[in-house]
Formats: C-alpha cells, structure tokens, sequence
C-alpha cells in the first residue's frame, strides 16, 4: 500500500489547500497537516511555502511530488499486472497528442486489440509535454509523440515521418496555387496550434532558422483540437499550418487543400517513445508493423 503520507502530499499539491485536501482524503485537517509535517521531518526539508496568500511547492516539494507520482503510478501498475496474470491480460496505458489523434494510429491500435483479444489498451490524449511527463513518471507505458526529447531514460522506435503543410479552405484564392509564399501566409488570418503544441513549435522554429518571427503574422486564433481547426479552416475562417498526416483525409474527400509552404522544410519523425524498462517491447514492433502495412494499404 502507497503509505499515506505521500498520498496526502500528492492531494495539497494538487488542491494548495490544506481543508480541500482533507476533504477529498476524508481526513481532519490537522491529519494533513500532521502527514505533511512528518513528511517533511522525514525529508529534511520544507516541502510548502505557506504564507499570507501564498501557497507553493518549494524545489524540494517539487521534487518530492515527482517521486510520489512516480511511486503511486508503479503501486498502481504493480496491482494491475498481478491482476492481469491472473486473468491471463495484458493492459496497456498509450498516450497519443492531439495531432494523433487525427491520423491513423488510433485506427491501429484498435486493430491490434482486435488481433490480440488477451490485450487491452487505454489511449491517453494530451499535448506532448504532458505525455512525456506521464511516460517518464509510469502513469503512461507508451507514448506516440513527434520528434524526440533527449533522455537518458527513454527509448524511441519510428513509425513514419511527416511534414507540416499550409491547410486552406478550397474556395481561397491560393488553393489554387502550388504552393504559398511566407508574405502571403501574413495577409492572411492565421489558425493555429497552442504554442505548447509540437506542431507550433517546429514552425516558429521554423521561422526563426529563416530570420523571421511569428510575430509577423496575423494569428487570429489558437486553439488546441486539431479537428476544429480544420473545420474552421473549411468553412474559410482562417488557414493553418498542421501535419501533412492529421489532413490528407479530409483532402482525399475533397474538403481541405494542403500546400507546401516554399523554402520551409518542416520534417519530423513521428516516434513510439517508451521507458528503458518497458517489459514488453515486442508489442511496440508489433504496432510499428502493423501501422506499416496499415500505411501501405492506405
């Protein structure tokens, strides 16, 4: 059993509130506050920096929660598996990003629990520095993410590779074109991924190996959903910059236009991410070379 101490520690960090944690734990008060006092004898450090209107972990806190995550996700994990041996499953936790999520991977996963009865899988969305963050604490046992973070802790396996594309309404006027400019990408009402999203970041990165800055252009609108910003983008809202692989659906049906944007190369390999001690690495062979032939059929 995760000893309460660390599950009190995980509910104030979350809540910044000692009578919101105890009212969720079912505990006094004082309980808490006596769990967080032992903690903090225990570690040798002042975990909270509580003050008149102030409330928030100090380094040592931070680090503490990490390591109280990461220990509640493997008791977690623990419990599943020895249940899952019993009934002779095998479940895993997959995080996929938004971009993901409109390419065909979630297609794949569900075709490889339909070939596998014995497994189950759980898809996970979120941007890409949150699945990292639950890869690396357990709370995830892959991750599908573009590009790759450097970690000492992390394997990768690539899947495919991909590329960003200006994405307009047919009806505009550069829909015609072969491709669009950067001076015309600024006339036009720009909409676009959250700046923590990967697909914002490889752009502006993009922009900045070409001396120019995001702040030259005409963003009118961010939003996170990639699917709703292909429909506004359709019904001739704005146009955006999202992976090739997120649109060339809607493009095969005939709803959206795809151009490249000229002198901008915006590659980058989508990868299976994964801890080093992942138990089962097979599967991830198995899901590459099914969303390969899954590709090719394609």
């Amino acid at each position: 059993m995760l000893d309460v101490k660390l599950e009190t520690l995980l509910a104030v960090a979350e809540h910044r509130n000692f009578t919101r944690a105890a009212e969720i734990l079912s505990l006094t008060q004082p309980a808490v506050s006596n769990h967080i006092n032992l903690l903090e004898r225990e570690c040798g450090a002042k975990l909270f920096l509580r003050g008149k209107g102030e409330f928030r972990l100090t380094p040592e806190g931070e680090i503490a929660v990490t390591y109280a995550r990461r220990l509640k996700a493997l008791h977690g994990k623990m419990l599943t598996e020895i249940a899952d041996e019993q009934r002779h499953v095998s479940r895993f936790r997959i995080g996929i990003t938004h971009t993901s999520e409109n390419n065909t991977i979630s297609e794949v996963l569900a075709r490889y629990v339909n070939q596998h009865s014995h497994i189950n899988i759980m898809i996970i969305t979120d941007t890409i520095n949150n699945l990292y963050d639950m890869l690396e604490n357990y709370e995830l046992d892959i991750a599908v993410v573009e590009g790759r973070r450097v970690s000492s802790r992390l394997n990768y396996l690539m899947m495919d590779t991909d590329y960003l594309v200006c994405v307009l309404c047919n009806e505009n006027p550069l829909a015609s074109r072969s491709m669009v400019t950067l001076n015309e990408l600024k006339r036009e009402n720009m909409i676009l991924r959250l700046p923590s999203s990967a697909t914002r970041q490889l752009f502006e990165a993009t922009l900045i190996s070409m001396n120019e800055s995001i702040e030259n252009f005409n963003v009118s609108l961010e939003v996170d959903n990639v699917a709703t910003i292909k429909e506004l983008v359709r019904k001739d809202l704005g146009v955006s910059v999202l992976p090739r692989s997120a649109c060339i659906r809607d493009v095969i049906k005939g709803k959206l236009t795809i151009l490249p944007v000229e002198n901008l190369s915006m590659m980058r390999e989508m990868n299976i991410a994964y801890n080093k001690d992942f138990a089962h690495p097979e599967i991830i062979r198995e899901i590459v070379d099914l969303y390969q032939q899954n590709r090719k059929r394609a």
